[in-house]
């Protein structure tokens, strides 16, 4: 009878122990992968000393903005973030591409990406260590094309994944396949027109967390 218990106990403890994250829970952990500084080093590196670099070498410096975005109103759920997104093309000049997003639980098993336009700022201000740095939600606005991304809980793999693809007009079309852990993040950005690749790379750039 003991041993019965006993073996009772460790299928409970072990089904606690897998069971299904809150969504509180899902978004926190969310906010820990996602926050932090990542760049491709390591895979650039290798591609160097291959003999040809494919990919730029990038850099994500990703940190909660809340405290940057002012009258949001008090039922407004979820988290902004600022990402600050710098790319090295070989024999090119740093391009810096800042953005504004607002991550919410949208059911149990997924957060939703919003964008958001950044007019009437300068891109060397929208920095994470800009003391000074203000975003007024009453005067955000989503971005008109990109529709966003919806993220969904691997609970095997410990990894949150993203497939999203959106119609930009005029023959244009981006899609946005996303996979992070609490140690890297897989990203690739396609940019097609009339059906044709822009994007110069073809598979994704590998973030390491730094």
């Amino acid at each position: 009878m003991k041993k019965w218990i006993t073996i009772c106990c460790l299928f409970t403890l072990h089904g606690i122990a897998n069971a299904q994250r809150t969504p509180d829970e899902l978004l926190k952990t969310f906010q820990q992968y996602i926050t932090g500084n990542f760049n491709n080093a390591h895979q650039v590196s290798e591609e160097i000393a291959k003999g040809k670099m494919i990919h730029p070498f990038a850099i994500h410096v990703n940190r909660v903005a809340d405290d940057k975005v002012i009258n949001r109103p008090r039922e407004l759920k979820g988290f902004f973030l600022l990402e600050e997104s710098y790319y090295l093309f070989e024999g090119k000049t740093i391009d810096t591409k800042p953005y504004l997003f607002l991550f919410q639980l949208t059911n149990d098993s997924t957060i939703h990406l919003t964008t958001y336009q950044l007019t009437g700022f300068l891109k060397e201000t929208l920095r994470n260590d800009n003391p000074t740095l203000r975003f007024n939600y009453d005067s955000l606005t989503p971005s008109p094309t990109f529709k966003g991304a919806d993220y969904r809980w691997n609970r095997k793999e410990k990894s949150f994944s993203t497939v999203s693809v959106n119609e930009l007009g005029n023959g244009m079309r981006f899609t946005l396949t996303e996979k992070f852990t609490a140690t890297t993040l897989q990203v690739m950005e396609l940019l097609e027109k009339d059906g044709n690749r822009i994007t110069q790379y073809t598979t994704p750039i590998l973030y390491e967390r730094k």
